[in-house]
């Protein structure tokens, strides 16, 4: 059977089976015309959490605890690493992931409660790490929000990484917790090609939309910069250095570069969405990508699964070293975040 498009406004075509299955069902064509719904409408359960901040000891990511206020992302990036947790809830990682969303209302209780145990040492929260702060329903729900206004209330750094323009809207919160050295943003920027966008990424914010959150945000003397991931062979690799100049020229003061990962679920996913979007071209991406992860179509080990290994990755690294020094960014941005301002819930706050 052809493979099918997905739904406008999803990236995703269909729900797979997760690893966690038993049994597994197959789509086989039986020649009788089947009426496909014209749309799936998102649904989002409510989750009380018993707790929010997830740790992790991994040499590859620059922080050791995060916050995710929502699981599931409906953006629906057909690429995210972050599709296989939806098997845990016995959901697929496919359209369910992005129309089956969860939320942790109570995200923000959790957290000050958190802040106030006796044994918590301050360090930077990762706002963003797994699924995005600023999804479509963050604008009902206002979790994201919630915990900024917590952090700022205890002084207690954060980063924060998005492709939602929305994070705007906080620009108050962002600033004053800017003037006390607590924030730094990181937009994630993907492509500058509106219709690759449109089906990559189908919910998620329009190049310009996210370049213009960079230059209001260094406007407004908050640390940003951008994130180009993923690069995919053979699809948006081409567009490295002009997003690495438009970054800059929007005023981002670093840059970053993550190669495609496609752990679990997400492998049979993507090439799902090429043999739909990209046929002629399926076979090349796919041999690029076994190229650089030694074989296979995902590595998971330390130290290789960021950035892989091979001559398409060597080359990406070299592209990107010189991207970055020619348009006066910094490869990685720095901490410079105060972790010493922090008092936490039932302290008073220092004068000085």
């Amino acid at each position: 059977m052809l493979p099918r498009a997905p739904q406008r406004g999803r990236g995703a075509d269909s729900n797979p089976d997760n690893r966690f299955h038993s049994q597994c069902s197959v789509l086989e064509d039986d020649g009788w015309h089947q009426e496909v719904p014209a749309s799936v409408h998102t649904e989002v359960r409510i989750e009380a959490a018993k707790t929010i901040i997830a740790r992790n000891s991994s040499p590859d990511i620059p922080f050791d605890r995060s916050i995710n206020p929502y699981r599931g992302c409906e953006h629906g990036c057909i690429y995210c690493f972050a599709r296989p947790t939806h098997a845990y809830w016995d959901i697929s990682p496919g359209l369910d992931f992005e129309t089956r969303l969860i939320a942790k209302t109570n995200a923000a209780q959790r957290l000050e409660e958190t802040l106030g145990k006796p044994g918590y040492r301050c360090a930077p929260i990762a706002l963003g790490a797994n699924t995005d702060p600023y999804q479509p329903i963050e604008q009902d729900y206002r979790i994201t929000r919630e915990l900024l206004e917590v952090l700022l209330r205890y002084r207690h750094p954060v980063t924060i990484t998005t492709k939602g323009a929305m994070i705007l809207r906080d620009l108050d919160i962002l600033r004053e917790l800017a003037s006390l050295r607590l924030v730094r943003v990181m937009i994630s920027l993907t492509t500058l090609d509106n219709e690759l966008k449109r089906t990559l990424e189908p919910r998620a914010a329009a190049p310009g939309a996210r370049l213009r959150a960079v230059r209001v945000l260094a406007e407004a003397e908050i640390p940003v910069g951008v994130i180009c991931a993923p690069v995919i062979p053979a699809i948006n690799d081409h567009e490295l250095e002009a997003m690495i100049h438009a970054a800059a020229k929007a005023g981002a003061s670093s840059a970053h570069y993550v190669l495609l990962r496609l752990p679990l679920e997400v492998a049979p996913l993507f090439e799902a969405w090429l043999r739909v979007h990209y046929p002629q071209r399926a076979n090349h991406v796919l041999s690029m990508i076994r190229q650089s992860r030694g074989g296979a179509l995902y590595d998971s080990r330390f130290g290789e699964r960021m950035k892989g290994e091979g001559v398409f990755a060597q080359m990406v690294a070299r592209r990107f070293a010189h991207a970055v020094k020619r348009a006066g960014l910094q490869a990685r941005a720095g901490d410079g975040l105060d972790c010493h301002a922090f008092s936490p819930p039932g302290q008073q706050l220092s004068l000085l």
